[in-house]
């Protein structure tokens, strides 16, 4: 399963945009002269300034939003000040408060695009369409807040019942060569606009390019549906459903076009248009790392489209990756009952009590969630998950078991519910059952490196397959090569096999990657023992014991600090897993953008 964050969005497009004219924030803002930086420089006009740049980097945006006030009110002619309120209020989602803030900011500094943007996001939230389209007009095509402007100007068009005018605006903004990208909203806009037959073959084009977007298969689907063209809805949907996907917002169509229902246009104004133009781009800023400006984006399209959770969704990843699960917390509990997402919030919510080091409430949380609907895919796999972290491998495996009862067990997706399972067992001392289930792995996803280093090693822990094993972890290696934990699995072969001089060079190269890491450390100074290299050996020991968290590998270096390396004293056999302790990259959760 991707993450919710991969499911929404159309990444491939987006990015190639970004690349082309994406800044970062302060760059997007263009201050218009040279400031008098020595006004920042009073005591309670530094302290807040400073108070507010560091709380809009860590993502804390109440803070980051009073403190740049607080500074620009002591000097409200300061472009510089009033353009970090303007931020400040815009991050935090208090999009009226940016607003009347920016339009003093453009009497600073009339050329700031951003702050053009978000008066102009105003008057479209406002149906002032004649007024945003001439604001919008006004801004140059030749950065990224202009091309997003120029979107933006097209739905105001459309809004005004412009929608020939529209089309002409997108067909000049498509020969920068964004096309791909702009067809989606092509669609959204010629079904708002009532021209059905071209809004069919626009999102049948959307859809041929990223068939596996949610967002993109929901609304082609709708679109199909709602012209009477049932069979046709339903094929796009399998073909999604094929794949080992599911979405809520896909099941919801699904179930409406099952009972022959019409279930109703996308963007049932332009509102919502708009405020999917801001969701798209904002989730594809944050995976590119514009983090400040894609809480901007993603703040306005919610300012625009209030209903709109599965953007709220997306907002609340964004301030999780930037570790404020507190506030993700307060937007998941928002999400109402009645919302498809609703169960997708719940989930969130048990992973952040669990970040937050209440992991029994996490699971009690989750294992109510998972009896009262024993069919969530995702609360059943989070719940497998965090029982797997809790070392409660029994049960973990249960819950993989659960999930592939669901998903049929034979998509190219479900290579990792095979994965998890195959650790759980493995450490639950069930080694046939784990080796079944990597091999399985291996047969969904032959080239998967993470399966591949822990089946090899395992094997050559066990001594069985040597040669086929070490083969294993080397293609691991050469496809991931900066990843420490599988190339430590390298190191830690070579040596089980008895070749030290390329473990201590493997070994080596992991420390390299993972300086940090307690179990690697420990394998060097082992290897390093082995080798003969005793002064070495101890200091890595006594690194290892320094770096451990958990005191279990300082517990273990004790002794070999203290007699060296004897019989029997070696490092641990498992393999050093990315996600042992921690949640991988790829958990199973539904898709937010």
């Amino acid at each position: 399963m991707t993450l919710l964050v991969n499911r929404l969005a159309r990444p491939a497009f987006v990015v190639l945009m970004l690349a082309a004219f994406a800044a970062p924030l302060a760059a997007q803002t263009k201050p218009a002269q040279s400031l008098d930086m020595l006004s920042l420089f009073r005591s309670s006009v530094t302290g807040s300034y400073m108070a507010g740049q560091q709380a809009l980097k860590d993502m804390r945006t109440e803070e980051a939003a009073r403190y740049f006030n607080d500074a620009a009110q002591a000097d409200w002619d300061n472009p510089v000040l009033v353009e970090r309120s303007f931020i400040g209020f815009a991050v935090d989602g208090q999009i009226g408060q940016a607003a009347a803030t920016a339009k003093h900011l453009l009497e600073l500094d009339p050329r700031n695009e951003l702050g053009e943007l978000v008066v102009a996001t105003e008057a479209i939230k406002e149906r002032r369409y004649d007024a945003a389209e001439k604001m919008l007009g006004a801004i140059g095509q030749d950065s990224f807040t202009g091309i997003t402007a120029g979107i933006l100007q097209a739905w105001a068009l459309v809004g005004d019942n412009r929608f020939p005018e529209a089309e002409a605006l997108l067909d000049k903004l498509g020969a920068n060569g964004l096309e791909d990208f702009l067809v989606f909203h092509r669609a959204l806009m010629a079904e708002a606009a009532g021209e059905t037959d071209k809004a069919i073959a626009l999102a049948g084009k959307a859809f041929d390019a990223e068939p596996f977007v949610a967002r993109i298969v929901e609304v082609y689907a709708r679109i199909l549906a709602n012209a009477g063209r049932f069979d046709e809805a339903k094929d796009v949907i399998a073909q999604f459903e094929a794949q080992g996907l599911t979405h809520p917002i896909v099941t919801r169509v699904k179930l409406a076009v099952e009972a022959g229902q019409r279930p109703g246009i996308f963007a049932t104004n332009v509102q919502v248009g708009a405020a999917e133009m801001f969701h798209g781009i904002g989730v594809a800023l944050s995976r590119d790392g514009s983090l400040d400006l894609a809480l901007v984006f993603l703040r306005m399209g919610l300012y625009l489209d209030p209903s709109a959770d599965v953007i709220s969704l997306a907002l609340g990843q964004l301030l999780d990756s930037a570790g404020q699960h507190p506030a993700a917390n307060s937007i998941y509990e928002a999400v109402p009952a009645t919302s498809v997402m609703k169960s997708t919030a719940v989930v969130r919510v048990a992973q952040n009590l669990d970040a937050i080091g209440d992991r029994p409430e996490a699971l009690r949380r989750l294992s109510n969630i998972v009896a009262t609907r024993p069919d969530d895919l995702d609360a059943v796999s989070v719940l497998g998950d965090l029982l797997r972290y809790d070392e409660q491998y029994v049960p973990a495996a249960e819950a993989y078991t659960k999930a592939l009862e669901l998903t049929g067990g034979d998509n190219a997706s479900d290579w990792r519910f095979y994965y998890v399972r195959g650790i759980a067992y493995e450490r639950a001392k069930q080694w046939p059952k784990a080796e079944a289930d990597f091999l399985e792995a291996l047969k969904l996803n032959p080239d998967q490196p993470q399966v591949l280093n822990y089946l090899g090693y395992s094997w050559i822990d066990q001594d069985m397959h040597l040669e086929p094993a070490l083969e294993m972890i080397e293609k691991a290696v050469k496809a991931v090569p900066q990843d420490g934990y599988i190339v430590d699995s390298l190191g830690w072969a070579f040596y089980k096999l008895g070749r030290m001089d390329e473990a201590v060079t493997t070994l080596e190269q992991a420390v390299l990657l993972r300086p940090n890491d307690a179990e690697i450390n420990d394998h060097l100074g082992d290897a390093y023992w082995r080798a003969g290299r005793k002064l070495e050996a101890k200091f890595q020991w006594n690194v290892a014991a320094s770096v451990d968290q958990e005191g279990n590998v300082k517990k273990r270096v004790a002794p070999k600090l203290a007699n060296g390396l004897t019989e029997g004293s070696d490092s641990d056999d498992a393999p050093v897993a990315e996600d042992s302790t921690s949640a991988p990259e790829d958990t199973a959760q539904p898709a937010v953008n």
